[in-house]
């Protein structure tokens, strides 16, 4: 589905990856619906995209509270008279810790954000969508979804039930006018970690781009990667050479690509 003339809502959209993907599909000539719970975020994203900012509208939300989502959906087409399509974007990772010191509580908060938030922003969005005579949604999961990570079990677990998602609608939905994506980003330049709440978070604002593309994808380029992927009707798409190179080890060497991992996470982390 070309975004041009479109319009797609985009959880997250107030910072990292859902802001670039905000102002890309901007400048592809979209309209945009951002939807995050930081309320200041949106209107420096809406700041960020000058002149197109016109075509963005936001609102602040809470993707975990379902009924919240099923108004927002409501008001989203009312917005613009239509949503055409939905990005969702939005999520967090945990503590770097193992799963037997890794309370309930964040363990729920993972996955109400990944998963159910997910999981309410299609429900809610769906029936609209295919009233649509095109329509396309994209789900982002993540590497750690097919690669174990330890100490980011949980994470990983929250974004594999995101694939097992996206997978099964893209077979109901396949004889329908709704197309249907998944999406795999390996580490990506944002401050992820700070706005999951992580304990002593690096902060990337003051490192040089040059720096940061040693070892991630700029945000910028993996909303590109993105987009580009879904007006091309991609069913997979797989953002950055470490989640590619991921992908294939996982499919050769599996438990030696486990051991690797594992011996990493022991090394940085004490996992």
């Amino acid at each position: 589905m070309k975004v041009a003339g479109k319009v797609i809502a985009v959880t997250g959209a107030g910072n990292g990856m859902g802001r670039e993907i905000t102002l890309n599909l901007l400048h592809k000539g979209a309209k945009v619906i951002g939807l995050d719970i930081n309320l200041e975020g949106l209107k420096k994203t809406q700041e960020l995209a000058g002149e197109k900012g016109q075509n963005m509208k936001f609102m602040q939300l809470d993707i975990t509270n379902r009924e919240a989502v099923e108004k927002a959906a409501t008001d989203a087409v009312n917005l613009f008279g239509a949503v055409d399509g939905l990005i969702n974007n939005a999520g967090i990772i945990q503590d770097f810790v193992p799963v037997s010191q890794m309370e309930y509580r964040a363990i729920e908060r993972v996955m109400n954000i990944n998963f159910y938030g997910t999981l309410y922003m299609v429900k809610s969005f769906l029936p609209h969508l295919l009233t649509r005579p095109q329509a396309h949604i994209v789900n982002v999961a993540s590497m750690g979804a097919f690669t174990p990570v330890p100490g980011q079990t949980f994470y990983g677990a929250s974004k594999a039930a995101v694939r097992a998602l996206t997978e099964g609608l893209m077979g109901e939905l396949m004889d329908t006018n709704v197309e249907v994506s998944e999406v795999f980003p390996g580490a990506i330049a944002t401050n992820i970690q700070a706005h999951s709440g992580i304990k002593n978070a690096p902060n990337i604002e003051n490192v040089s781009e040059e720096e940061l593309k040693k070892h991630n994808t700029l945000p910028r380029d993996a909303a590109e990667i993105l987009v580009r992927g879904m007006e091309a009707g991609k069913w997979k798409i797989i953002i950055g050479k470490d989640c590619k190179q991921m992908d294939l080890m996982m499919r050769i060497a599996p438990k030696f690509t486990m051991k690797k991992m594992a011996a990493a996470m022991k090394k940085v982390y004490h996992i």
